[in-house]
C-alpha cells in the first residue's frame, strides 16, 4: 500500500508566539519548529500501515526551504520518502494550501492508496486542507479519525461521538483527517535519524493562485490571572489548610 502524509511546519507546542510590531504575521526568528501533534500520529500510522501491508509512506509539506527539517524528522520515524512544496516563507492560507498539494500531486505523478492529514493544523486550526484536496482529487474523506483498519479494497475509520462511537467504511483510494490519540507516535532512532539525513527530498516548487482568505490581524489570547495566596505560617495555617482540602473533597 503506498500512503502519502500531509504535514505542516508550525512553530514549537507550548511555546509563546510572539507577533510582529503590526500583528499582521508571527514574529518567527527565536522559535523552534515542529509538526501538530495531530500530523505525528498521522507519520506513526503511515509508518505502520508499510510495515505491515509493504509499499511505500511519503510525507509531503507546502513551505519554505526551512521545512526539509519537518521532512527528515517524519522519515527518522519510519517513512521512506519526502516531498517539499516549496512555496516561500509566506504562510499560505486553507484555499492555496489545497491547491499547492493537488498540483504538486499531479506533478510528482504518483497515485496513492491512503492520504492521511491532521485533523487540523496545530497553528490555524482552520480544519479545511484534508477536505480541500480530497475534494479536488474526488477521494472520500473522514475526519476526526482515531482507529484504521483494512478490507479488501476499503478503510473502516473508527472516531468517537457524543453518544459512543462512528464506524465509517470507505473504499480507496481515500483521504482521512486524524486526531492525536490514534497511536503512540515512536521517538526516532539513531539508525533512523541517520537515515534521514541522507535521504533525497524531492521539491517541487508549482505555480499557484493566492487563496481567498485575507488575514486582517493576529491577536494573541489574554493570559491566565494567577494570584497566590497565603494561608497562613506555622500552626496557624492547618485550619485554612484543613478547609481548602475539604471544599476540594480530599478530606
Amino acid at each position: 500500500m503506498d500512503v502519502l502524509v500531509c504535514v505542516k511546519r508550525v512553530p514549537a507546542t507550548g511555546a509563546k508566539i510572539p507577533l510582529t510590531a503590526d500583528g499582521s504575521e508571527v514574529d518567527t526568528r527565536h522559535l523552534g519548529f515542529t509538526i501538530g501533534p495531530h500530523e505525528e500520529c498521522a507519520v506513526e500510522e503511515a509508518a505502520r500501515i508499510v510495515a505491515r501491508t509493504g509499499g511505500t509512506a511519503t510525507v509531503l509539506t507546502v513551505g519554505p526551504a526551512d521545512a526539509v527539517e519537518q521532512l527528515r524528522y517524519a522519515i527518522s520515524l519510519g517513512v521512506t520518502d519526502g516531498v517539499l512544496v516549496e512555496t516561500g516563507e509566506a504562510d499560505l492560507d486553507p484555499q492555496a494550501t489545497a491547491a499547492a498539494i493537488v498540483a504538486a500531486l499531479r506533478e510528482h505523478g504518483r497515485r496513492f492508496d491512503l492520504v492521511l492529514f491532521g485533523n487540523e493544523s496545530a497553528d490555524a486550526g482552520n480544519y479545511q486542507v484534508g477536505i480541500r484536496v480530497a475534494h479536488a482529487l474526488g477521494l472520500p474523506i473522514v475526519g476526526q479519525v482515531k482507529g484504521i483498519e483494512f478490507g479488501d479494497g476499503t478503510a473502516t475509520l473508527r472516531r468517537e461521538a457524543a453518544s459512543g462511537v462512528e464506524i465509517c467504511e470507505v473504499p480507496l483510494p481515500a483521504a482521512v483527517a486524524v486526531k492525536e490519540g490514534l497511536n503512540l507516535p515512536r521517538y526516532p532512532s539513531i539508525k533512523g535519524r541517520l537515515r534521514a539525513k541522507k535521504a533525497e527530498i524531492r521539491v517541487l516548487t508549482p505555480a499557484v493562485a493566492a487563496g481567498g482568505l485575507r488575514k486582517v490581524r493576529l491577536r494573541p489570547p489574554p493570559e491566565a490571572e494567577r494570584e497566590t495566596v497565603v494561608l497562613g505560617r506555622g500552626p496557624e495555617a492547618a485550619g485554612p489548610v484543613v478547609d481548602v482540602l475539604a471544599k476540594l473533597g480530599v478530606v
